[in-house]
This record gives structure tokens, sequence and C-alpha cells, in this order.
């Protein structure tokens, strides 16, 4: 069997994407999107200063990268409340369920699955809640808690340490391309997640049976 283990990113993959919701409050505010996006989340394909960046690590609180990152759009002439981008998602994120009743199946199956995800501290309990995370995941890599966020190659050495296999055994799936990218620099096979759940569902079935 080629593949040992799946591993999932969290927002994006089992709940509607942040990116999107960030589009959204753009249009709404007749700003630019990419230059909106940019000031919410900074440069998301690099782990750098960014306010966002520091509250993934776990260095700095919600409240206090919120500050910032209002700040940061205030320069701008916008404001960049990051709390409009969450309640623009809804109370459940849009959750995925179909997918997340497919993934619950895996561990029987026998695959170790582990979720990779940048999050925040102070929504850890939330997060989890949305989908039953203690039956679909053997590990949960946390970059708040870990300290270091995707697509830093050092968050999936954790999770590779953590289910005790090695990258060629693994198949990872993310909403956003540049997280794949290092994972594949690193042999782990990889599958964009869309938006579109029936061929995410369909895709995964679809590589895992070709396992």
């Amino acid at each position: 069997m080629k593949y040992k283990a799946v591993f999932f990113d969290f927002g994006g993959v089992f709940t509607a994407s942040p990116f999107h919701a960030v589009a959204g409050v753009a249009k709404t505010l007749e700003v630019d999107p990419e230059i909106f996006t940019t000031t919410i989340f900074g440069e998301y394909g690099v782990d750098g200063d960014h306010p966002w960046h520091q509250m993934e690590r776990g260095e700095i609180t919600l409240e206090n990268a919120r500050a910032q990152i209002m700040d940061l759009g205030n320069n701008k002439g916008f404001e960049a409340d990051i709390y409009s981008v969450f309640a623009s998602m809804g109370p459940s994120g849009g959750v995925k369920e179909k997918l997340a009743d497919y993934a619950i199946t895996l561990r029987p199956a026998g695959f170790i699955t582990v979720c990779v995800t940048n999050n925040v501290k102070e929504f850890g309990e939330g997060w989890r809640n949305l989908v039953p995370t203690a039956e679909i995941f053997d590990h949960i890599v946390d970059s708040c808690e870990v300290g270091v966020r995707k697509p830093e190659p050092e968050i999936f050495k954790i999770a590779l340490n953590a289910a005790g296999v090695e990258p060629t055994e693994v198949l990872f799936l993310d909403d956003f391309e540049g997280n794949l990218d290092t994972a594949k620099s690193m042999g782990i096979d990889g599958l964009l997640v869309t938006p579109d759940e029936d061929k995410t569902i369909a895709d995964l079935k679809r590589l895992l049976a070709a396992n």
C-alpha cells in the first residue's frame, strides 16, 4: 500500500475557505480583493512577521493581531477587521459534512489520519467541535500549539513524526497551493481542495482506491 496516512488541512477543507470569505468582504467594502487579502493574511505563502502569521504561531493573541491588522487597513484607507471576515463565514464556517462523514471511515480502513492546520489559539475548542475531530484524526498538529505554520517544512516534519510514516506514504489535502508545494517538495503527494465537496470526496476515494 503506497499511502499509509492521510493528512488534512482544516479550514478550507472541512469548512468553507476563509480566502473566499475575505474576497466577499472586500467586495462589500469596494476594496481590491488582492490588497484586502494581503492586508488580512499577509503573504500567506511565506511564514513571516505579519500579525496573522504571528497569531497562527501562537506568539500574539487574537485581539493583538486584530488591532495590528486594523492599523494596517487604516493606513491604506479601509477597515480591515478580521471579525467581519469571521462573521461573514457564519457560525458553522460552512462545514462540509459529507467530507467529514467520509473522513471518519479512513481510520477503520487502516489509514493514519492527521490534521495539519494553521489555526488560532482562541478558536481551539470551537473549530474542533465543528466536526467529530476525535473520530476523524489520530493526531492534530496545530500551528499555534507547535509554534510553526504552513508552509514551513517543519510543521510537516512534526506531522510525519507523529504519524510514524515517511513522506512518500502520505497524501495531503489542502486548499492553498503554496502549502501543497512545500509538501510536494518533501515527497508528500498533494490533493488541492476546491469548494466542490463532491469532487474532493471523489478524488480522495479514487486516489486511495488506486493505492
